[in-house]
């Protein structure tokens, strides 16, 4: 078994698939905090490791940036290699107070723009939905941790450059109930809704509209421990 965009054999990955957008941060996890691991994927460079946390097989992968990247490799383990639950595990721009550089958000729904649903399978509204059920067990994992979390809806938008309008994200931020902006979320969600399958997702605030403040790549990629630990603990 494969695709034309991942290699993997029938029974390589796991029931459940930890996905953050960048494979190196894939490729991270899986060296920092699995063992008895193997890559199954190396096409187009979109790591994928399955190992044991904990004693319990779970597996790592990169989406890539933008809905129509997680949109292909969500739908594939879906519908292709039998993953029933998928953990998106990302960073996010603040839109407000609140949110602040390392807070870990927990996404009760994704507000978007696009039009990737429509496309999909003639879905019209713009809010897509989490996996209660993995919803509940990130916040029991949290909560063994002690590690907090803020819940509430995300932007999931398609424009990471945004010509014009400085202040767009006031106005989504007020009128939609956003906290925060990712670019993955809702196509995620909506793939698991039409594949009968689980989907949640975790954030980590890397930079603030409202403050200006910023993380570097390397930070991103190797310091958001907290909302690795909370997902690794979900599985096991």
């Amino acid at each position: 078994m494969s695709t034309p965009h991942n290699n993997a054999e029938k029974g390589m990955i796991a029931g459940t698939v930890i996905m953050p957008g960048d494979p190196l941060r894939a490729k991270f996890i899986a060296e920092t905090f699995l063992t008895e691991v193997k890559c199954f994927n190396e096409v187009r460079n979109m790591l994928g490791y399955t190992g044991l946390y904990n004693g319990k097989q779970v597996s790592v992968m990169g989406s890539g940036m933008g809905m129509p990247s997680i949109g292909i490799y969500s739908y594939e383990l879906f519908t292709e290699y039998g993953v029933d639950n998928i953990i998106r595990i990302g960073s996010a721009g603040s839109y407000c107070e609140t949110a602040k550089i390392y807070d870990v958000v927990l996404v009760t729904e994704s507000y978007s723009e696009s039009s990737f649903a429509k496309t999909q399978n003639g879905y019209d509204k713009d809010r897509t939905y989490p996996s209660e059920k993995l919803n509940e067990s990130l916040r029991e994992s949290a909560k063994g941790l002690n590690i907090p979390l803020i819940e509430g809806c995300v932007h999931s938008s398609d424009v990471f450059y945004r010509a014009g309008d400085r202040d767009y994200f006031k106005k989504i931020h007020e009128n939609k109930g956003c906290l925060a902006v990712e670019m993955e979320s809702f196509a995620l969600f909506h793939n698991a809704s039409v594949c009968n399958k689980n989907a949640s997702c975790l954030l980590t605030i890397s930079d603030s509209f409202v403050s200006g403040e910023v993380t570097t790549a390397k930070e991103r990629q190797r310091s958001f421990t907290d909302m690795i630990m909370v997902a690794l603990n979900s599985v096991a």
